[in-house]
């Protein structure tokens, strides 16, 4: 855990969000600034600072969150229409916070490419 870190006071529950899935290592909540119908964040309830560092770390927390992300998917009922995964690593990758985070977006047709 971080102290400064937004998602890992989120984990904490100093911070409220709306909840969509969780397990032991991993954590899936709505985005406040949605870009899609469906837009959920999902983050490992460890602080890795980007996908690559976790990746790096800890593979299998890697795999379950790449797992979450499905079964927001699937709880969402995007599934079967399809949704984007989104990591955004590093300032120049448009990452806001430094908390690893898959973004699971969907509900509409996904333009391409999408930045």
């Amino acid at each position: 855990m971080s102290e400064d870190c937004l998602f890992c006071s989120i984990v904490s529950g100093d911070i409220p969000a709306t909840i969509v899935h969780e397990t032991d290592e991993v954590l899936a909540f709505r985005d406040l600034n949605p870009q899609a119908p469906t837009h959920v964040l999902v983050i490992p309830k460890a602080h890795y600072a980007n996908a690559a560092e976790l990746a790096e770390a800890e593979p299998s927390s890697a795999a379950s969150l790449l797992t979450a992300a499905k079964e927001v998917a699937v709880l969402e009922g995007i599934a079967k229409s399809g949704y984007r995964l989104v990591f955004n690593t590093g300032k120049d990758g448009q990452q806001t916070v430094f908390h690893v985070h898959c973004h699971v977006l969907g509900g509409r047709a996904m333009v391409w490419p999408p930045g």
